[in-house]
């Protein structure tokens, strides 16, 4: 972790100081792509397009990006999938459940923006109701009638 910038010198002074220490340590040698100059492409892009492409190329989570009411309704639309996985429809229930808590937590607090999206809740019988459509249920097994006891004296005959 890097020192704090003393006071009374210039913030500018101050990171030529810590480039020039951390080459002096060999920081920067053998980065990817040094000494290659920038693509046409990367000039083009505007810093959003640039944060997205990093982000897929390290395989990052892009949903943590998105402002909260933004990723919120991205949940809300990928629910039924995610549902669809589930063992139980109890666990469905339980999943938007906690969507739709998360989502009452949300309204509850102030926005940064009045343009901010606002996230609706999730519908919990139609989540349960399509789980249901895409499990129906398993036959039960069948059972076997035990076998007939014979006794030993008619076994003889």
């Amino acid at each position: 972790m890097t020192e704090r910038k003393p006071p009374g010198m210039s913030f500018e002074t101050w990171v030529e100081g810590q480039i020039a220490q951390g080459m002096a340590r060999g920081e920067f040698d053998g980065l990817a792509g040094a000494g290659k100059p920038l693509s046409s492409r990367a000039l083009d892009q505007t810093g959003y397009e640039w944060v997205l492409e990093k982000a897929r190329k390290e395989n990052l989570d892009v949903f943590g990006m998105l402002p909260p009411g933004l990723a919120l309704r991205k949940e809300r639309d990928d629910l039924p999938r995610r549902a669809a996985a589930l063992p139980s429809e109890d666990a469905v229930r339980a999943l938007a459940e906690d969507y739709n808590a998360r989502v009452r937590e949300f309204w509850r607090r102030p926005q940064e923006s009045r343009w901010s999206p606002v996230p609706g809740l999730a519908d919990v019988e139609a989540l349960a109701l399509q789980w249901r459509e895409g499990h129906p249920p398993r036959p039960a097994p069948p059972v076997e009638a035990p076998p007939v006891r014979r006794r030993w004296w008619r076994r003889r005959s």
